[in-house]
């Protein structure tokens, strides 16, 4: 039961994603899906074939038929959700669900599935009641190779040259560094075809990740990217080893996602815009200081995107570099459309250092992420929660607590948040003042309310 997790199915291959395991998976979903097909594709990693195989399989027993577009960024299989294609017979479908066969950024030996239901992310009950229901299905699924492929890569790349055409002989040095994840499968031969001047490295797909972990977030994963940029950009962007997830950087800045949205968000009129618990006061107070609306709303990529359909927002973010656009797009994270956002920005203008260094100067602690484990991760938020009612005596003074995930404290000067990670046995806390000192008091005496909260449950 620990591959499902809240937002997809994740586990190391062959020792938890088995061929038994994999094809119930398949059975078990496409009995799930109410049209005929399904949209099936796959990262670099050096398994996926195998487990598209072993998946493809399980589809076909439920009575499914399996597009296989192969080879592909996680957007472009989000993106057959919303096209007509039309197969080799002529015939033209739209997919009644997807499946991304991804690992994103975890170490080579991990792989998973990202599924879409009627274009909707299919997850946390859902998918904990499909482990359960798989845990005890005997049937045996036997194999099966029947499928149609479709070229989705070349109809997204033809789609979004399409959409930023305007951007074309853009005068800007961009580089940009595909990991050796699937970005690479894309975003050259849109830049090509748009003429821009562009170096890449790392582009070529390869499942080994052979220069750097594919992940953004890190900052050791961008030394090589940095680099370039400060030899021969202008601006510079990063990908994880699906692409759903983005690093903007200057020479001056790197701008996490939440800002990135802000700054996206300036030329909307009157935009909504949702940011997960761990994005920045600044964000939410700026956004509505300009006349828009800023939710706050759980992490994870699947919550933003229901919360995005629920309210029909604009744009929303994740600190780490998920950017999900519904403006003029289909309201999912796509790291390789949000760079010809941002470079749209750079065109019409904008001032990227400049905006950013015009916003309030804050103090944030990156995430800081504390062990503990599966059991016990929830039941210590819970304590946390009792405790904050009634501090103790020399404790900040609270001015609000925001519990939509986990606990957000807002204190006079800052904010400090605690919650339980939905993927992994670690709570995971961030800090946030315009003075340091305020925020690291902050931090302390958090810090401080989580140990004591742990040790009641010893």
């Amino acid at each position: 039961m620990s591959i499902y997790r809240e937002y997809d199915i994740r586990g190391i291959f062959e020792k938890e994603l088995n061929e038994d395991t994999v094809k119930k998976i398949g059975y078990t979903l496409g009995l799930k899906v109410e049209g005929e097909y399904v949209s099936i594709g796959y990262d670099a990693r050096t398994h996926s074939p195998k487990l598209f195989e072993w998946l493809c399989s399980g589809f076909v027993h439920a009575g499914k038929k399996v597009i296989n577009i192969q080879l592909v960024p996680t957007p472009v299989n989000y993106f057959t959700n919303y096209q007509e294609l039309r197969l080799d017979n002529a015939k033209t479908v739209t997919p009644s669900a997807s499946v991304m066969i991804t690992g994103s950024h975890n170490p080579p030996e991990y792989n998973g599935f990202k599924i879409t239901l009627a274009k909707a992310p299919f997850f946390g009950e859902d998918i904990y009641a499909l482990g359960r229901e798989i845990s005890s299905l005997v049937e045996i699924i036997p194999d099966s190779d029947t499928y149609v492929e479709f070229d989705a890569s070349s109809m997204y790349i033809d789609y979004i040259v399409n959409e930023f055409e305007h951007l074309r002989g853009m005068d800007l040095n961009i580089v940009y560094d595909c990991g050796n994840g699937v970005a690479g499968s894309v975003l050259p031969a849109i830049i090509e075809r748009l003429n821009l001047k562009a170096k890449g490295i790392f582009i070529e797909p390869d499942g080994t990740f052979p220069n750097h972990h594919p992940d953004p977030s890190e900052e050791e994963n961008l030394e090589d990217i940095k680099l370039l940029l400060h030899r021969e950009g202008d601006i510079a962007f990063a990908y994880d080893g699906d692409a759903d997830r983005i690093a903007v950087l200057t020479k001056k800045h790197n701008i996490k996602g939440d800002i990135m949205a802000l700054l996206l968000s300036k030329q909307m009129t009157n935009p909504t815009v949702i940011g997960e618990v761990k994005c920045s006061q600044v964000m939410y107070d700026t956004i509505r200081e300009r006349g828009g609306t800023a939710i706050m709303y759980k992490t994870g990529h699947s919550n933003l995107k229901v919360k995005i359909r629920e309210t029909n927002a604009d744009l929303a973010a994740e600190v780490s570099g998920h950017i999900f656009f519904n403006d003029r797009y289909f309201g999912y994270d796509d790291a390789i459309y949000t760079t010809f956002r941002v470079l749209e920005l750079v065109n019409r203008g904008m001032d990227l250092d400049a905006e950013v260094e015009a916003l309030p100067v804050v103090f944030s602690t990156q995430e800081i992420k504390i062990k503990t484990t599966e059991e016990e991760k929830f039941k210590i938020i819970d304590i946390l929660k009792t405790k904050l009612q009634a501090p103790p005596l020399d404790f900040p003074d609270i001015k609000e607590i925001i519990d939509v995930d986990g606990v957000r404290v807002i204190f006079e000067n800052g904010w400090g948040l605690v919650r339980a990670s939905n993927t992994t046995p670690v709570l995971v806390t961030r800090f946030e003042s315009q003075d340091l000192k305020d925020a690291q008091l902050y931090e302390k005496h958090l810090n401080a309310l989580i140990e004591s909260s742990r040790q009641a449950l010893k």
